[in-house]
């Protein structure tokens, strides 16, 4: 991966952890126990699926710059409809909390969406290939 992929996905994992840690102490005052398993479960779901989604749009980065965005946008896809599956999968389930896990869910996703935004502004990326081959 290159340094500026590394660095989006150490700082949204980062924020998105921290904003799981919250959602669980807050889970675990508003619905016990099962509240906070239901914030824990659904703030690793977010990091697992959105950490392999960075890491894949890194490799196809390197491989081929020109696909980036589409590649990008077709994970970005997949990944919000493995999440709805999941929600789909623990609807019924008696383990934890579901209304805090579909909350969580969806407040560590917009942590991670909007850490990623907030990276990529202070990027310095060139947008001009130095070498002048393409």
């Amino acid at each position: 991966m290159q340094a500026n992929d590394v660095r989006l996905l150490r700082v949204s994992a980062v924020f998105t952890a921290v904003a799981g840690v919250i959602a669980a102490i807050a889970a675990l005052f508003a619905a016990g126990t099962e509240g906070l398993i239901g914030a824990v479960f659904a703030t690793v779901v977010v990091l697992v699926f959105f950490a392999i989604g960075q890491v894949a749009i890194g490799r196809i980065s390197r491989d081929n710059p020109m696909m980036m965005m589409n590649m990008a946008l077709f994970t970005y896809i997949v990944q919000i409809l493995l999440l709805g599956l999941v929600l789909f999968l623990f609807k019924d389930t008696e383990a934890f909390d579901t209304k805090v896990f579909g909350l969580t869910i969806l407040g560590a996703t917009l942590v991670w969406v909007a850490s990623q935004v907030w990276v990529f502004t202070k990027l310095k990326i060139a947008y001009v290939e130095p070498d002048g081959e393409r």
